[in-house]
């Protein structure tokens, strides 16, 4: 169902509802509001008369209460004479239920008796008594009687009948609902084509979007919950055609990186087979070098992979962080050592971390790679070890160009590579800095680089859980 069809009906279903309950409250409840109403008033006005008992004021307070509420008063004293009386119709009780009786079951109820409504046979007998009240009973009556310290208050108040009322009122009812229903469905109408243009109009774009077409634009009028939803796909637009991009700059990068060893091992194993002589110790370890390139190449796509989708497990174990460093630095300065590089590390005293000896391994052997791929003319990378209260980092400076301002704060994403020119060393794919990210991101830690054009960069990363000497 789409939004338009569903606002719609709920905008309906809310006007049935108003109506219903017109309905119920004007036509079905009103006789029972009607009592509940008469009701209150002889009781607000009992209230009254009890706190004005022997006041001068209490004549002209009960005829008030008799014109304005339509509510009979009847004071009498402990001696049985009215002393106060204000009636525009005549006070009824039942004649089996004399003011005597009275007396006794508001004295038997507390001192305060309230009986509504009285149900009696039609055309009961009336007894008239002084002052023109009448001892009788009507059906649709309400008694309050009240003792205090002998006086007895009677009040009464008749309830009205309400069927002409009600009958009025459901041919009005019928007009009133035709008229609403048929407003309610042109509003309906209007709101739901006004509140849902803007929403499938960002759901038309969105299927572009799905599609591959990644310069869209998505409409940032209307509604501020639809300006955001549209300014936030705007942006997620913009970031999937950068990632895009840098996919499509990956794929090439990392085909081109796949196709030059390959390339090696073809040439040179056809060479063996097909010219004599060739069939050499030195083009056999040409081969297996380029075979090991060609792994190291396949591992890195693979352990970037497994980190960024949680299938590399990290176990957080206490293991010895500088002596870690100290044989990845001989390992790599061995490798490069024929190339010329020189790789040094400085760390005072060994120290113990807590966290995943495999990955961090593997972002240090990353950053490391990535040093000797940028550094400068003298082919130097160094690696520090410093400890501090925030934890350990470990930094890795190469001497190359540095990185410009504009995208350094993109080396960690994934597929970026920088634009500059540089040496590849015999390792790397150029993805190292996207698995660096991932590690230290699993490890809770923190990572970052600086840099100063012409000066070189540093690239550093820092373990919290830790440490401890030893």
């Amino acid at each position: 169902m789409s939004v338009r069809v569903k606002i719609f009906a709920y905008l309906l279903m809310f006007c049935a509802l108003l109506i219903a309950l017109l309905w119920l409250f004007q036509v079905v409840f009103l006789e029972s509001v009607y009592r509940m109403i008469k009701i209150r008033e002889v009781s607000e006005a009992m209230s009254a008369i009890s706190r004005n008992i022997g006041s001068d004021d209490l004549p002209a307070l009960a005829e008030n209460i008799n014109v304005s509420r339509g509510v009979s008063v009847m004071i009498i004293s402990p001696d049985g004479a009215v002393t106060v009386s204000a009636n525009s119709f005549p006070m009824t009780v039942s004649v089996t239920r004399d003011l005597s009786r009275l007396y006794l079951l508001t004295a038997r109820n507390g001192g305060e008796y309230l009986e509504y409504p009285y149900s009696s046979p039609a055309g009961q007998a009336r007894v008239t008594v002084s002052d023109g009240w009448t001892i009788a009973r009507r059906q649709q009556e309400i008694f309050h009687c009240k003792l205090i310290g002998g006086t007895m208050i009677v009040l009464s108040a008749m309830i009205s009948p309400v069927d002409a009322t009600v009958g009025t009122l459901k041919i009005e009812l019928i007009f009133i609902t035709g008229v609403m229903l048929l407003f309610s469905v042109v509003i309906a109408l209007l709101i739901s084509r006004h509140v849902s243009k803007p929403i499938v109009a960002i759901s038309k774009t969105a299927k572009a979007l799905a599609r591959g077409r990644y310069d869209v634009a998505f409409n940032t009028r209307g509604y501020r919950e639809i300006t955001e939803l549209a300014g936030t796909l705007n942006v997620a637009a913009r970031e999937l055609s950068t990632v895009d991009g840098l996919r499509r700059e990956l794929v090439a990068n990392v085909s081109h990186d796949l196709r030059t060893p390959l390339t090696l091992i073809a040439g040179y194993a056809e060479a063996m087979r097909d010219l004599p002589g060739e069939n050499t110790p030195e083009n056999a370890q040409i081969i297996v070098d380029e075979a090991e390139r060609l792994s190291r190449l396949v591992a890195e796509v693979l352990d970037l992979s497994k980190l960024q989708s949680g299938a590399w497990p990290i176990v957080l174990e206490p293991f010895n962080l500088t002596r870690c460093l100290r044989g990845i630095v001989e390992r790599l300065a061995e490798f490069t050592r024929a190339l010329g590089y020189s790789i040094t590390l400085a760390a005072e005293g060994d120290v113990t971390v807590r966290a995943d000896e495999s990955a961090i391994s593997q972002a240090v052997y990353n950053l490391l790679t990535n040093a000797i791929n940028f550094t400068g003319d003298d082919k130097t990378v160094a690696v520090r070890q410093i400890v501090s209260p925030d934890g350990v980092t470990v930094e890795v400076a190469d001497t190359g160009k540095g990185i410009s301002g504009e995208e350094l704060p993109y080396i960690w994403d994934r597929y970026y590579r920088t634009g500059k020119k540089h040496k590849r060393a015999a390792v790397g794919t150029g993805i190292g800095l996207s698995i660096v990210k991932s590690v230290m991101e699993r490890h809770g830690g923190e990572y970052g680089a600086r840099t100063e054009a012409g000066r070189g960069s540093v690239f550093w990363i820092r373990i919290k859980d830790g440490p401890a000497n030893g």
